[in-house]
């Protein structure tokens, strides 16, 4: 074969190779923060935010709220204590736990205060403050303000499969808890059913 022809089957080889490269590429697009997906049928942030978003709007529609204010004269002030995870998937509680604390505090009824991990962090950066800050900027030990209620929760899931077939039902329970008396002062629920088809797959 001569010099041209060896040249022109170099070239369609390699005209071949970045075709296969181009076909094989990951395509990527941008969407909003908020737009509802569901993909794989697992737990993801379109539930996360959408639960927390509905389970909170009921904590602060109920009588409990209310009386509170009235009582006292001022909002309630809460603590997150945790969200157990008891799905059959891995969840991340914690971007669950930040909805729930966005959506609390966005709707203006209730106060927050520090969770126990983030109080050590703070505790420490104030005995730091009692001995390197001015007196004028340093802040004093003992100012804290104490929650009056505890928020607690689970998620559960049950799956049921058959062949190419699959329903996912989660189930998320919150309960808020007065931590003067340990009452159990409001108790929210929140059901997901989806129901999924892989064709030609066995779960």
């Amino acid at each position: 074969m001569s010099f041209t022809g060896n040249k022109s089957v170099a070239i369609l080889i390699g005209l071949l190779a970045i075709l296969n490269l181009a076909a094989c590429g990951t395509s990527v697009e941008r969407v909003a923060s908020d737009t509802v997906t569901d993909i794989s049928g697992n737990w993801n942030d379109t539930d996360s935010r959408l639960v927390a978003s509905e389970m909170i709007e009921d904590l602060v529609s109920t009588t409990w709220l209310s009386r509170f204010k009235r009582e006292t004269g001022r909002v309630p002030t809460i603590i997150i204590d945790k969200v157990r995870n008891l799905s059959h998937e891995h969840i991340n509680t914690r971007t669950f736990i930040a909805d729930i604390e966005r959506s609390m505090i966005n709707s203006g009824e209730v106060e927050f205060v520090a969770s126990s991990t983030e109080r050590t962090a703070i505790r420490t950066e104030r005995k730091d403050q009692d001995l390197n800050a001015s007196e004028e900027t340093r802040k004093a030990m003992g100012e804290e303000s104490g929650a009056d209620f505890m928020l607690q929760g689970s998620i559960n899931s049950i799956v049921d499969a058959k062949s190419g077939e699959q329903v996912r039902f989660y189930q998320v329970d919150l309960t808020l808890i007065n931590i003067a008396n340990n009452k159990k002062t409001w108790v929210g629920q929140k059901k997901i059913k989806k129901s999924i088809e892989k064709s030609g797959l066995r779960w």
